[in-house]
């Protein structure tokens, strides 16, 4: 959930900044830009931890670093879709989606106690799947929907 802090912070100082320097609070604005950083934040983890990634995939997925890249580049690119007016609503539908399947990986990687950080399988496990990970795809989901698409 230390992941979450990302999210919260930036919409608050962006819900503070949009108050201050437009005088009126922009949930629109101030929701989205939380959702784009932390999303870019994640994207950019695939870069920084790419074997811990590449062990969350489940073993049938060929080119498994090819995958840890490539989504690294979608998540970088969902971010910068969400803060562009005419394509955040199918940004925010396809990032939804995206967030599903992702958690499927964190099913995988939980079942095997993959240690993202580390890169090997000394990590917590099953727990951390329902006590941490699904809350906080929920959290994202919604976050994504009301954000991104209700409000838009």
């Amino acid at each position: 959930m230390k992941l979450l802090t990302i999210l919260f912070v930036t919409f608050i100082l962006a819900l503070l900044g949009t108050e201050i320097f437009q005088e009126s609070w922009n949930f629109l604005f101030s929701g989205n830009l939380g959702m784009a950083v932390f999303i870019i934040f994640t994207g950019l983890a695939h870069f920084k931890f790419q074997k811990g990634m590449s062990m969350m995939i489940p073993d049938f997925i060929p080119a498994k670093m090819f995958w840890v890249y490539f989504t690294g580049l979608i998540e970088i690119a969902a971010g910068i879709g969400l803060m562009i007016p005419s394509i955040r609503e199918i940004t925010a539908i396809l990032l939804i989606i995206f967030l599903i399947l992702v958690f499927l990986a964190n099913v995988n990687s939980s079942k095997k106690r993959v240690n993202l950080f580390k890169g090997d399988y000394s990590g917590p496990g099953m727990a951390y799947l329902y006590k941490e990970r699904l809350p906080m795809q929920l959290i994202l989901i919604a976050w994504t929907w009301y954000f991104g698409i209700y409000l838009n």
